[in-house]
């Protein structure tokens, strides 16, 4: 759910911290390591800021791996609301064999929360695309996913129904199927109603009683949806979800407000939509190169 982006300071640590990562990726399998292709930066994931903490220091301290780090970056997620159709035809002509593909296909969300990734249903009757192009269709689509259409971030769960499209005897290939899915989503799914997605984290904090209106306070501030407050002795455990973005830094706010008297656990509850206006912010920052 959140990301800091780590580089090594030297040549010298360049291999020792790829050795590092790889090691605590196989003890941790919360860790997630990727690469962006755009930057080049090497962003390691994980379930929050502490669990990143204790991962960069641990690079340091046990790895002697010298690096620096980046802000920690929120894991926003995209996802569609609307089905959409749409008609893709890619056609190339360079001298020679061509390139040519046609499909028709619906985009839409998946409906059922449980799943991930694409879901493809190949209703294509009549051979009007040969067989073997449709596995090559489906993975132009699971390849464009990973780039959603308001600020590039991930679709995690979408829904495929291609129903139609012709092909050329001799300008057809896989690859050209391959690139008219990828460019059928990239048309077609701006207009499925994108929404952002963000991790919204479970936070339970116990406090003594005469900090109760300063924290709930605080955390209504935070957008915070209050989920209840339970007694236990002369503390209280108050209970709300919050949106990650809002909670960067907390712990240590959560010290100033309650002079080093409260304590916090934050665990990832679910994802939901960015409210409208917060998201065109951050689509815009993103557009403009600003990731604070």
């Amino acid at each position: 759910v959140i990301g800091y982006s780590v580089e090594p300071k030297t040549l010298a640590d360049v291999d020792k911290m790829s050795l590092a990562i790889t090691k605590l990726v196989e003890e941790d399998p919360t860790l997630r390591v990727v690469t962006n292709e755009e930057t080049g930066q090497t962003i390691l994931k994980g379930m929050g800021e502490l669990h990143l903490e204790i991962i960069i220091d641990r690079l340091k301290r046990e790895f002697k791996v010298e690096i620096n780090q980046g802000a920690p970056q929120v894991a926003y997620k995209e996802t569609l609301t609307t089905p959409v159709e749409h008609k893709e035809v890619y056609k190339k002509q360079t001298g020679g064999r061509g390139k040519f593909a046609d499909i028709v296909f619906e985009l839409s969300p998946q409906e059922d929360e449980s799943k991930v990734g694409l879901e493809f249903n190949n209703a294509i009757v009549g051979g009007v695309i040969p067989k073997e192009f449709i596995p090559s269709v489906q993975k132009g689509f699971e390849a464009a996913m990973s780039n959603g259409p308001l600020a590039g971030y991930p679709v995690e769960a979408m829904k495929v129904r291609l129903f139609h499209g012709s092909f050329h005897d001799v300008d057809s290939d896989a690859l050209s199927f391959e690139l008219a899915a990828r460019i059928g989503f990239k048309e077609a799914a701006p207009k499925a109603n994108p929404v952002l997605m963000e991790p919204i984290m479970s936070v339970e904090v116990t406090a003594p009683d005469e900090f109760t209106g300063s924290v709930t306070g605080d955390l209504n501030r935070r957008r915070g949806i209050m989920k209840g407050m339970e007694v236990k002795g002369n503390t209280q455990a108050i209970k709300a979800d919050v949106p990650l973005a809002e909670l960067l830094g907390y712990v240590t706010d959560l010290r100033t407000i309650t002079s080093g008297r409260a304590s916090a656990t934050l665990t990832f509850s679910h994802y939901d939509k960015v409210p409208k206006n917060l998201a065109e912010n951050i689509i815009e920052k993103i557009k403009s190169g600003s990731t604070k």
